[in-house]
């Protein structure tokens, strides 16, 4: 069985990682993390110091995550992708072809972190235009994704 996980390093994401260890744990599937680094809507150099920060701590978020389901019995890897994540997920699911794609359902709760405050704000401005425009990314890939979705609840808290 070969499970894609949708993963951001965030809150919610390690809600789904998770769930996915609780429920797959006895299977032992090969679990693909795919994270997807939004590039930052600005050409200055500050933007691209913030996608490289946000880059690196992503990147290195879900090498932990991938880390922790080996740990656990999984055969786990990382795809690292640039862009729309709704796009680019969609993408990786018709190249790799998973039997399940896991994410987490979209949630206001905050995450932490050292850019938390400037970063949540900026973030939460272009959610808002997103999902207005073209509905959340769980919504997005329901819709059109080949292969089966589990949207995994976000009310919980992580166990991690």
């Amino acid at each position: 069985m070969h499970l894609m996980l949708a993963y951001d390093h965030s809150r919610n994401s390690r809600i789904a990682l998770d769930a996915v260890i609780g429920m797959f744990g006895a299977l032992k599937p090969t679990v693909t993390l795919i994270s997807v680094i939004e590039d930052v809507a600005s050409a200055t150099a500050g933007a691209d110091d913030m996608f490289n920060e946000q880059f690196a701590a992503q990147k290195a978020g879900t090498e932990a995550a991938a880390a922790e389901l080996n740990a656990h019995g999984f055969a786990a890897k990382v795809m690292l992708a640039e862009g729309d994540a709704r796009k680019m997920i969609l993408r990786a699911t018709e190249e790799k072809k998973p039997d399940l794609l896991v994410m987490a359902r979209h949630s206001h709760q905050p995450d932490t972190g050292p850019l938390g405050f400037f970063t949540k704000r900026l973030d939460a401005l272009v959610e808002e235009f997103d999902h207005m425009t073209f509905g959340s990314v769980s919504a997005f890939l329901a819709r059109r994704v080949k292969c089966p979705l589990l949207i995994i609840p976000t009310h919980a808290q992580p166990q991690g």
